[in-house]
C-alpha cells in the first residue's frame, strides 16, 4: 500500500510506515503522476483532489485533516469509488481562541466593552458554536444564524441574516464554502450585504476568503459602512490583496485554527480514518510530542481591575494575535511559510492561572474559558 501525506501535517511521522510506503509531499506540488499508484492522500487545504489530480490514480480514500473539504471534488470522488474524510471540530477551540484575542484587541483599540456589543455569528457549527458560547463568557449579546440548522431543528434560538446585518455591531463569519444552492456561501459578504447595514459593524472572516467579496469589503471600508475588519481567509491565497491588508485592523495568514491542539486533532482524525478505511488496528492512535509553549503559568493581579481587563490579561497571555499581524505586514511575501513554520500556540485548557482576584465573577468567567485556577 501507498500512502502520499501533505508535508506540512504535523506529528504524523512515524505512524503509518510500519503498514504502508509512505511519501511526504509539499501539498500544493503534489501531482498526477505523484498519486498514480497511491492508495490513499493525506491532505490540506492546499492539495485540489479533483478528476484532473485523481483520474487514473488507485487513490480509494482521502482524509484531510481540516475542517474544510472544498478542496475535495466529493461529486467526482463519489462518482469514482473514492471515500473521503475531513477532521470536522478539530480546530474549533483553536479558532475560539483566535476570536477571543481579536474581540479583546478589537476592544482595546477602539475603546468599547464587551459587554455592550451584539456580535452576530454566522454559521453555528463546531466552530461557531464555541464562539457563540465564548461571546456569552465575554458579556455580549449573541445572535445567531445558520439556515440548515434553523430548518432542521426549527427556528428557535436563530435569526434571519438581515437581522443579523441590522443589529449586530460585530459579525464573525464561520460558514463552510458553497459555491451555489439555496446554502450559497460564495460572496455572501458582497455590496448588497455591506450596503444593507445599520450600525457600522466589525466584520470578522476565519471561515473561506471567497465567504467575502474583496472589493465589495474594501469599498464598505473605504466609506465608513463598517468600522472595522478582521480578516485570516482571503481570496487568492496566498496572493492576497494588499489594498485590503492597508484597510483592516487585524491581518493574519490563515492561522486561526493553528494552535498545536488543533493541527494534533486533525493529524489524529486523519490517522484514525485511514486506519478504519483498511483495517490497519490503528484506531486508538493517538498524536505524541506535541510541543508546550516556554510559559504554562499565568500570574495575574486583579487588584483593582474590571473583568474585561482581567480577561483580557489571561487571553492574551496565551495568544496575542497582534504579533501574527505583525509578522504578516511585515512580510506578506512569506504568506505560506508563515503558515508552514507557525509558531507554538497552545490552547486555554493547558494554562494555569495563579491569580489574585476577588472577583467571583471574574474567576467563574475564567473557568468557563476553560483555564486552569
Amino acid at each position: 500500500m501507498k500512502i502520499i501525506i501533505d508535508d506540512k501535517i504535523p506529528y504524523i511521522k512515524g505512524a503509518l510506515e510500519p503498514y504502508a510506503e509512505v511519501v511526504y509531499l509539499p501539498g500544493d506540488k503534489i501531482t498526477t503522476s505523484d498519486v498514480k499508484d497511491a492508495n490513499a492522500l493525506i491532505t490540506r487545504t492546499r492539495t485540489e483532489c479533483n478528476e484532473k489530480l485523481l483520474s487514473g490514480s488507485k487513490v480509494k480514500f482521502i482524509a484531510t485533516a481540516t475542517i474544510g473539504f472544498d478542496h475535495i471534488d466529493t461529486t467526482y470522488c463519489g462518482q469514482s469509488g473514492i471515500n473521503w474524510t475531513n477532521a470536522p471540530g478539530c480546530n474549533a477551540k483553536s479558532v475560539e481562541q483566535y476570536i477571543a484575542s481579536a474581540l479583546i484587541v478589537l476592544a482595546e483599540k477602539k475603546r468599547f466593552s464587551l459587554k455592550d456589543k451584539t456580535i452576530g455569528i454566522v454559521g453555528v457549527g463546531n466552530v461557531g458554536s464555541k464562539v457563540a458560547r465564548l461571546s456569552e463568557i465575554l458579556g455580549m449579546k449573541v445572535l445567531l444564524n445558520d439556515p440548515p440548522r434553523a430548518r432542521a431543528e426549527g427556528i428557535k434560538g436563530f435569526v434571519g441574516l438581515k437581522e443579523i446585518i441590522q443589529e449586530a455591531d460585530i459579525i464573525s463569519l464561520h460558514v463552510p464554502l458553497n459555491l451555489e444552492g439555496a446554502d450559497k456561501t460564495f460572496h455572501l459578504a458582497d455590496d448588497e450585504f455591506f450596503s444593507s447595514v445599520k450600525k457600522l459593524p466589525i466584520i470578522i472572516n476565519s471561515c473561506r476568503g471567497e465567504v467575502t467579496d474583496t472589493e465589495a469589503l474594501k469599498k464598505a471600508l473605504r466609506s465608513g459602512k463598517i468600522s472595522g475588519a478582521v480578516i485570516d481567509c482571503w481570496e487568492n491565497e496566498p496572493l492576497i490583496d494588499l489594498e485590503l491588508l492597508g484597510l483592516v485592523d487585524l491581518a493574519t495568514p490563515h492561522i486561526a485554527g493553528y494552535s498545536r491542539d488543533g493541527k494534533a486533532n486533525g493529524t489524529t482524525m486523519s490517522v484514525r480514518a485511514i486506519s478504519k478505511f483498511f483495517k490497519l488496528g490503528l484506531n486508538n492512535w493517538k498524536c505524541s510530542g506535541v510541543e508546550m509553549p516556554s510559559e504554562l503559568d499565568i500570574f495575574i493581579d486583579g487588584t483593582g481591575k474590571t473583568i474585561q481587563q482581567i480577561l483580557t490579561e489571561a487571553i492574551l497571555s496565551t495568544y496575542d494575535i497582534r504579533q501574527d499581524d505583525k509578522r504578516l505586514r511585515e512580510s506578506v511575501e512569506t504568506f505560506e511559510y508563515q503558515r508552514g513554520k507557525y509558531p507554538v500556540r497552545r490552547e486555554f485548557p493547558m494554562f494555569r492561572i495563579f491569580c489574585k482576584i476577588n472577583n467571583l465573577k471574574a474567576i467563574h468567567k475564567l473557568n468557563q474559558l476553560g483555564f486552569r485556577l
